[in-house]
């Protein structure tokens, strides 16, 4: 086929190769900025590099202009796509895959900057040996967090989009209330709270009730701070917003006829929330899960400021061994055991679950 011929066919007839084009450049542009970012390509090469990205763009661009209208509709998916896809090849996938060439690396000595790359999977090990109760504690606490935001947001969460009425503005604003002070701030007024002077130790103290936090747990020798109770309160409180916001989503879609057709028809008030209510709206405390989760498992704030070294999560390990010990590689191999687990967590909890009925 001539250049003629083609040019006709791709400007005026259906639009035959466009979808070929829109691939190609996408996959292109992106794995290039990926290299980029990751430095596997530097100096007049990254140069080099950085113009062909621009090309690839150029051509869809050109291709859509010139084309037919079905040529346009066939390019208009990977143009919506380009933008997105190569932020995440830039600032999600670049680093990740130097993360990852860090993980296999060694440092010469302890006050180098630079790792040199030797498929040292021995870091990976010492992740596991070394900081496996950091892990162990991690998900513990988040998942206990997950647990305790679950209890809290749910009820919370159905009496918002159930009986709040011309309030429901007023109660989501006082839900979100907290994202308008810093995580930081919000953590170190939690430490006032609870300190052994602090009001709540005071109030448990004057109703005389130590021995029954002491009994569950909550107090150690008359003391909140410090313990894991603190640490879990305070993933807790931080991350209960991302627990009622998914839940009331999903109960705000349901149609309340239902529930009054179900206790009409065959059920109760606990019976129609069991087998009406809380099916519809397990895609919100799905979501709600992942949200609560997977943030709190790497959090590193709330054990900072709220725990003792006795209640570390990973996530202050690897900030140590990032900037107070310089060990690159261990870290780096630290957080891409914690990734792998955590999305392990989550494909086994997509398939119990099932994301259907997100949308």
């Amino acid at each position: 086929m001539g250049a003629p011929t083609a040019l006709r066919r791709w400007r005026g007839g259906d639009g035959e190769g466009a979808e070929l084009l829109g691939l190609v450049s996408l996959i292109g542009a992106g794995a290039l900025l990926a290299a980029i970012g990751a430095r596997w390509i530097d100096g007049p090469v990254a140069v080099a590099g950085l113009v062909l990205v621009l090309a690839a763009i150029a051509a869809v661009v050109v291709a859509a202009i010139g084309g037919s209208p079905q040529t346009r509709r066939r390019l208009a998916p990977f143009g919506l796509l380009k933008p997105g896809m190569l932020w995440l090849a830039l600032f999600y996938l670049a680093p990740v895959i130097t993360l990852l060439r860090v993980s296999l690396s060694e440092l010469p000595n302890r006050f180098a900057i630079e790792a040199d790359f030797s498929w040292a999977f021995d870091n990976y090990t010492r992740a596991f040996s070394d900081f496996g109760p950091q892990f162990g504690r991690a998900f513990l606490y988040a998942g206990t967090a997950t647990l305790l935001t679950i209890a809290i947001g749910y009820p919370l969460a159905y009496v918002i989009a159930f009986r709040g009425g011309r309030a429901k503005p007023l109660l989501l604003g006082l839900v979100v209330v907290p994202f308008f002070t810093s995580y930081l701030i919000r953590a170190i007024a939690w430490r006032s709270l609870l300190a052994d002077t602090g009001q709540i130790v005071q109030i448990i103290d004057a109703l005389r009730l130590g021995w029954l936090f002491e009994g569950v747990g909550i107090m150690d020798n008359g003391r909140i701070l410090n313990t894991p109770a603190a640490v879990i309160g305070g993933l807790t409180y931080n991350f209960l917003p991302f627990m009622v916001l998914p839940i009331y989503v999903s109960l705000e879609k349901i149609d309340v006829r239902l529930v009054d057709a179900a206790r009409d028809l065959y059920s109760g008030a606990l019976g129609a929330f069991r087998k009406v209510v809380l099916p519809l709206s397990l895609p919100g405390v799905f979501a709600g899960t992942l949200l609560t989760f997977i943030p709190a498992s790497g959090d590193f704030v709330n054990a900072l400021y709220l725990g003792s070294p006795n209640t570390t999560m990973i996530g202050n390990s690897i900030q140590d061994q990032f900037l107070v010990q310089n060990d690159l590689p261990v870290a780096s191999a630290m957080s891409f055991v914690l990734m792998a687990i955590i999305t392990v967590f989550v494909l086994v909890y997509s398939r119990f679950f099932g994301t259907e009925d997100l949308a």
